[in-house]
């Protein structure tokens, strides 16, 4: 019998309308989804008209699904697997689902398509051509440390961050980068209240402060000078 197959398949960040055509072809195709979440999933499938059966594989019980999945996989089944938005592996789930995969030799295709990061980078005016991407910040231990490296870093970097702590992560930054640094954070890329915040990390927070502070953040924090 030959093995199946796991399609990593990129999904809108917010538009619905940015998902790819191939996307679509394999969503119809597969016989099974795999999904991060399957109410945020069948938003989207619901949209496009594809009915096919959902399971859920997210951070909190991956390590208790993965191998089952695998083996259903491994059996002859074309399964593709969605995050809740963008590419699966970054910054999502998705990571020991394929690790798995190719240690018993399963074939995983991996689209391109949306992906939140490249967008706030090439729209923040900064230099582009060599950048760092760090995600979401640690919580709590080791953050001092990160954010300290991150202020030397002598490339451009991206953060990712959540309404209820952007405030606090300029904050936290702007102890350790010189006030003159440019920085810009996009609000909701792809949305109707899609916003782009650009200056020095003090003109930012400020208008943050007098915006609306809602929706999913991007930092993007040009580099420490070199000369």
């Amino acid at each position: 019998m030959t093995a199946g197959k796991i399609y990593l398949v990129p999904t809108p960040i917010g538009n619905l309308k940015d998902i790819t055509l191939r996307a679509l072809d394999i969503l119809f195709m597969v016989k099974l989804i795999l999904a991060e979440d399957t109410r945020v999933t069948a938003k989207l499938l619901n949209h496009y008209g594809i009915s096919k059966p959902l399971k859920s594989l997210h951070a909190h019980n991956e390590h208790q699904m993965v191998y089952e999945i695998l083996q259903t996989i491994h059996s002859g089944f074309e399964v593709a697997y969605c995050t809740d938005a963008g590419t699966p592996g970054i910054s999502d789930p998705g990571h020991l689902l394929v690790r798995e995969a190719i240690k018993l030799n399963i074939e995983i295709e991996s689209l391109p398509g949306a992906t939140a990061f490249v967008p706030a980078l090439v729209n923040s005016g900064l230099p582009c051509d060599r950048f760092v991407f760090e995600g979401f910040l640690p919580p709590k231990k080791g953050r001092k440390n990160k954010i300290q490296k991150i202020a030397e870093e002598e490339k451009t970097t991206i953060i990712y961050e959540s309404p209820h702590k952007i405030l606090k992560t300029l904050d936290e930054i702007s102890q350790y980068v010189e006030p003159q640094r440019r920085i810009c954070v996009a609000k909701e890329l792809s949305k109707v209240h899609e916003t782009y915040y650009r200056g020095n990390i003090n003109e930012v927070k400020n208008q943050l402060k007098a915006s609306n502070v809602k929706g999913e953040f991007i930092i993007v924090l040009q580099a420490k000078s070199t000369k």
